[in-house]
């Protein structure tokens, strides 16, 4: 036997999902996930399910280490070494505010204080010709500062090194001489080739926070697999959809930083592609965390910046929204008034009716006191819940409210749902994106119990939940491929250009971008390459990201900018002088994955189908629990009617009915 194995933790649950290559077979389990040492989970759900481990030739793993080291503020102490005379920059960030008619606004808190900034004197000129060279007396300081005070991360961003990086490899040189090799250093130039000290400077801050935990715990796990007998590459996904090996990773850990929720984009592109439906609001809870992204043309929304808590990072990422909304989001008063999350209950020690000390009700205490998981379902396939612990905790909530348990569920259900499609209308309604246009796609352990109740909210007429939905963001992470992002500035005026220019930084760009994917063990036959440019007005600050076709030609360019900043802004000016910024280079490595579109799955969890009460608006229905396994494709069902499998419950209310295409994907529409 031959296995492809993807994991992804969450913070409540472990999600595995084991393709057998010679059956096409897709096995999944759910463990609970483990803070103190997120690998202990990991491993232990692969020794479930496969007796040699050695048999696997392939691990994909989606991880939330960094990103939560960052959210917690649970990173290391970085020390930034910046040009001297721009030191403050880190510091002073950006003049703009985010909230505009808030007079109590203050700046976010930045990862380094202003002692832990220290300046080298050396400068490059904005073309890259040395105007200072570096000062290695400055370099003795930090150097000594770095092993004084035990610093276990360093940043280096020095002026205009994206032109120009000789500075920077020169005082990583002399650093790395005399300081411990567990020190995590780096380099503003590596993680962002462009212009703008202050955003490239935050990146790499970013990267030495989070490096050390996630190094760390990469190499652990490496050395935990290498101990069971793996004997291949363990693969990480990274934030714009592809995947890296983990030694890349642990040299750049900030490219990981949404490495979990990025999983279920991917498998939405291809829901997208066998479903024949191109535009998908793709929505991921859990236990923990409510995730949505958006499928556009069969395409994933990938930006090129972003910012994490106002914190601003230079790196490809697919726009992923967040909110703490899930499965184990706790209901809590304010001021005599009802509220859900963003607290969660995690794994440890979980919504009260996992029986595991939980002391507060939940969302999935309400929808299981709701009858929508029934006393004899198993969470996971395992997990059995108790009533009385979840109806306890209920109670005592509901008398403080002076409410009945019945109302206070209803009640936690509605205000989850109302947070979650209103997170939903921000990257929708908010960006000028009709979700009417769009399939709702419901995955994770809570989604499709909710996916109705959402998809009605924002008047959308569908909603798919797809195979397994509990464990879809890790089947997407066996779909992607090796990719690696390549940038390079390109600062000239439309009117002075020719075709020649672009395609000689074009070849140069693939040649960097080839040696890439070559140390990553890739084919030149496995290899492809797609060109875009930053552009926009001269005069203006913010640009577009335009497509450029082979053969490249400047007319087709010029039409595309114009078209794409029309789509944007809703307005253009076509004769208006334009300049290039940036090319940019995404260079795929493609991985052998399963040919056929069907995804079988092996069914094993054990499901009771008969009929239970189930509440919907306060009133109790006779309700038909279906086994997932053993719907027929396009039967018609009509709700309410609750579905079970292994991963997860869907739940159809009232007044919707449900039906199985020929992929096994579950399609619930509202009666007409």
């Amino acid at each position: 036997m031959v296995y492809r194995v993807a994991a992804d933790i969450g913070g409540t649950f472990t999600d595995i999902v084991i393709e057998n290559t010679s059956d096409k077979v897709f096995s999944t389990i759910k463990v609970l996930s483990t803070p103190q040492n997120q690998a202990i989970a990991v491993l232990e759900g692969l020794k479930k399910n496969i007796s040699n481990i050695d048999e696997i030739d392939f691990i994909v793993h989606g991880t939330t280490v960094g990103l939560n080291a960052f959210l917690e503020r649970k990173g290391s102490r970085v020390l930034l070494v910046m040009t001297a005379g721009i030191s403050d920059t880190y510091t002073i960030a950006r003049g703009d505010r985010k909230e505009l008619y808030n007079v109590q606004y203050t700046k976010p808190e930045v990862l380094v204080p202003r002692k832990d900034v220290v300046e080298v004197r050396e400068r490059m000129k904005w073309n890259g010709d040395i105007l200072t060279n570096i000062n290695k007396e400055d370099i003795i300081t930090i150097i000594k500062k770095i092993n004084d005070e035990d610093i276990k991360a360093v940043a280096i961003c020095f002026l205009h090194s994206y032109v120009n990086p000789e500075h920077e490899l020169k005082a990583l040189e002399l650093i790395r001489e005399k300081v411990r090799s567990d020190v995590v250093i780096s380099l503003s130039h590596t993680l962002a080739r462009e212009w703008r000290e202050y955003e490239r400077g935050s990146t790499a801050i970013m990267n030495s926070y989070i490096g050390p935990v996630t190094n760390n715990y990469l190499k652990s796990l490496e050395s935990n697999l290498l101990k069971e007998g793996y004997k291949h590459p363990l693969y990480i996904m990274q934030s714009n959809g592809g995947v890296i090996r983990a030694k890349t990773a642990i040299e750049q850990p900030v490219k990981t930083l949404l490495s979990g929720p990025v999983g279920g984009t991917i498998g939405g592109v291809t829901l997208s592609k066998i479903t024949g439906r191109k535009n998908l609001i793709c929505v991921d809870m859990g236990g923990t965390s409510f995730d949505m992204s958006l499928i556009v043309n069969g395409e994933p929304f990938i930006t090129n910046e972003t910012e994490l808590e106002h914190l601003p990072l230079l790196i490809p990422l697919v726009d992923i929204h967040t909110i703490g909304a899930g499965g184990g989001s706790i209901a809590w008063l304010e001021a005599g008034a009802l509220r859900v999350g963003p607290q969660s209950a995690g794994a440890e020690p979980g919504p009260a009716c996992y029986d595991r000390g939980g002391q507060q009700p939940t969302v999935t205490d309400a929808n299981f006191f709701l009858g929508r998981i029934g006393t004899e379902s198993k969470l996971g396939g395992w997990m059995k819940l108790n009533y009385d612990a979840s109806n306890e905790v209920l109670k005592n909530l509901a008398e403080k409210l002076s409410i009945s348990e019945l109302e206070l569920a209803e009640g936690i259900l509605s205000i989850i749902n109302a947070k979650m499609a209103d997170a939903i209308r921000t990257i929708t309604v908010k960006q000028g994106i009709d979700p009417r246009e769009f399939t709702l796609v419901a995955f994770g352990g809570a989604a499709p119990m909710h996916g109705v109740w959402l998809a009605e909210e924002l008047e959308i007429n569908e909603t798919i939940v797809p195979n397994d939905p509990g464990t879809f963001s890790a089947w997407g992470m066996l779909q992607t491929d090796i990719r690696k992002d390549v940038t390079v500035n390109f600062f000239h005026a439309f009117s002075n250009l020719n075709e020649n220019k672009i395609i000689n930084s074009f070849e140069k760009l693939k040649n960097e971008a080839t040696d890439l994917l070559s140390q990553e063990n890739v084919k030149e036959s496995d290899m492809s390459f797609n060109l875009t440019a930053d552009m926009r007005y001269i005069g203006q600050e913010y640009y577009v990201n335009v497509q450029i076709n082979k053969p490249i030609k400047l007319e087709e360019i010029n039409k595309c900018f114009h078209e794409t900043y029309e789509k944007q802004y809703g307005h253009s000016t076509p004769d208006g002088p334009i300049e290039f910024i940036n090319l940019r280079l995404v260079a795929t490595g493609h991985i052998p994955k399963t040919s056929e579109f069907v995804k079988k799955f092996h069914q094993s969890a054990e499901v009771n189908e008969n009929n239970r009460s189930v509440f919907f608006d306060n009133n109790k229905y006779d309700t038909e629990v279906l086994n997932r396994a053993n719907i027929k494709s396009d039967k018609s069902v009509e709700g309410p009617v609750i579905i079970e499998e292994e991963t997860a419950t869907t739940v159809v209310p009232p007044k919707y009915y449900l039906k199985k295409d020929n992929f096994g994907n579950l399609i619930i529409t509202k009666k007409q």
